[in-house]
């Protein structure tokens, strides 16, 4: 078995892409950030006392997209050429789906399943003063497309993770 990321003496290295050619090609992660039913109720009612914790964790997984390849050591740097993260609100908790999208040489799927994490490591700590319960939980890759390996799709269906309603 041949090791991508190792070169002949099992040394780490990157994988050279220079040669491929640049697509079109987008990736969609999912989280959620579960939360007791009074955490609920003050992200409901807009009165977490850290402020718009909807907003901040949007850009704040916006922002981890574009930082990935300073995180993961083997990433490539790659142009973040469109990022969008939702956050909605359930009886759970706080869903996060992030997609985003390049043109590039290599997929952009670190980069979804970092913006989720990120995003949601946002819910946290703006909440984690009204209980320390509260968790990040299910980051996935749900969905890509484009590439060498083409479209893939989680094979349970699921596009947004958790059990509640908006």
């Amino acid at each position: 078995m041949s090791f991508t990321h190792l070169d002949e003496r099992g040394h780490a290295r990157m994988v050279d892409v220079t040669e491929k050619q640049p697509t079109v090609r987008s990736a969609t992660a999912t989280g959620v950030v579960r939360c007791p039913p009074h955490v609920v109720a003050a992200l409901r009612d807009g009165a977490v006392p850290k402020g718009d914790v909807l907003a901040v964790a949007r850009i704040a997984g916006i922002a981890g997209a574009k930082r990935t390849a300073e995180l993961l050591p083997l990433a490539h740097v790659i142009g973040v050429h469109g990022a969008a993260v939702d956050l909605t609100v359930g009886d759970h908790g706080v869903d996060v789906t992030a997609t985003v999208r390049t043109a590039d040489r290599t997929g952009v799927e670190m980069e979804a399943l970092t913006a989720v994490a990120v995003a949601g490591l946002a819910v946290v700590d703006m909440v984690k003063g009204l209980d320390k319960s509260v968790e990040l939980t299910d980051v996935r890759l749900v969905a890509k497309t484009g590439g060498k390996s083409g479209d893939w799709r989680r094979s349970d269906g699921s596009a947004v993770v958790g059990s509640g309603t908006g």
